[in-house]
């Protein structure tokens, strides 16, 4: 493919689902050896009533309504699994089932009870997003990227994904250390005077922040995935927490190319006709990524978590 060609129609794809995998693997290494790698899974499922009702209430489905809907809906969905969890002293995995269950169930009732139809708003957008329209039609070849009317036309999302890639990787930075003690160790951490439970939940908000602003681009399978895979892809290769957040970035970045790449030609490749959904090629890449860890990596036999020198 020519850049005349790749460039209009497949290199803002791949960018959204790069920033994408990115900003969800990075908070994922730490929601994995947490053991709350499941709630990325809640908040991708939670996200869907918010949308329904900022719809119903503004009757717009412009970014920023659909976005501030979908932050209320994370938030809410993260009190009540606090709440259940340490109120009814629940196993955080069945407090998370129970939330995401409840509220996912409850948009698609949304869904089916309200005239959405007609804005294209409904549970397949919801689960695969609109990853392959995100075309940039101002685009002409690599000539485009040092010309500012044609940047102009760039898709909002590509911006929204990158900035909050940016911000999510500075709350890793400005918190490594407290974020490092607290998830190896909560009793000294505590002893040390880190706010653990405050800290906490600020990681699983950063990650909600991210599932909303991917949820509208690439829908909430590519979401799930990337929360889980790479981390626990890279966890197999490495018993260090900073090469294993390297490897996790590399295993993310993989997943994304590679999958979008296989979901436009791997059919052709094979004698289809049609390709397949960009989304779910990228999570099944990235599953068979883990697979592969599961196998070969390096640190498959070790337990416990990785050392953080």
């Amino acid at each position: 493919m020519s850049g005349a060609d790749f460039v209009p129609l497949s290199l803002v794809p791949i960018l959204i689902g790069v920033f994408t995998a990115i900003a969800c693997a990075l908070p994922g290494n730490f929601l994995l050896l947490r053991r709350q790698a499941l709630i990325g899974d809640a908040i991708s499922h939670v996200v869907l009533p918010g949308i329904v009702l900022a719809f119903l209430v503004t009757g717009s489905t412009g970014t920023w309504p659909m976005m501030a809907g979908a932050a209320v809906a994370a938030v809410v969905a993260v009190v009540l699994i606090e709440a259940i969890r340490r109120l009814g002293r629940v196993e955080s995995g069945a407090a998370m089932g129970v939330v995401f269950t409840a509220m996912f169930a409850g948009g698609v009732l949304l869904l089916e009870r309200s005239d959405t139809s007609a804005v294209h708003l409904d549970v397949e957008h919801a689960l695969m997003g609109n990853l392959e329209s995100l075309i940039w039609l101002d685009a002409e070849g690599w000539s485009s990227l040092l010309d500012p009317v044609a940047l102009a036309g760039l898709p909002p999302e590509l911006t929204r994904i990158f900035v909050t890639m940016l911000g999510v990787a500075a709350f890793l930075w400005l918190f490594w250390r407290p974020l490092k003690i607290a998830t190896f160790d909560e009793g000294f951490a505590q002893g040390a005077g880190i706010r653990t439970g405050a800290l906490g939940m600020a990681l699983v908000i950063v990650a909600a922040i991210a599932a909303v602003a991917a949820f509208d681009a690439v829908g909430s399978i590519i979401v799930i995935a990337m929360f889980i895979c790479p981390p626990a892809a890279a966890r197999l290769m490495t018993d260090r927490l900073e090469a294993q957040i390297a490897w996790s970035v590399g295993f993310a970045t993989l997943s994304a190319v590679a999958g979008y790449v296989l979901a436009g030609y791997g059919p052709l490749w094979f004698g289809g006709v049609n390709a397949v959904s960009a989304a779910g090629m990228i999570a099944t890449v990235s599953g068979v990524i883990l697979a592969l860890a599961t196998i070969f990596g390096p640190c498959r036999s070790r337990t416990g978590a990785p050392s953080g020198t």
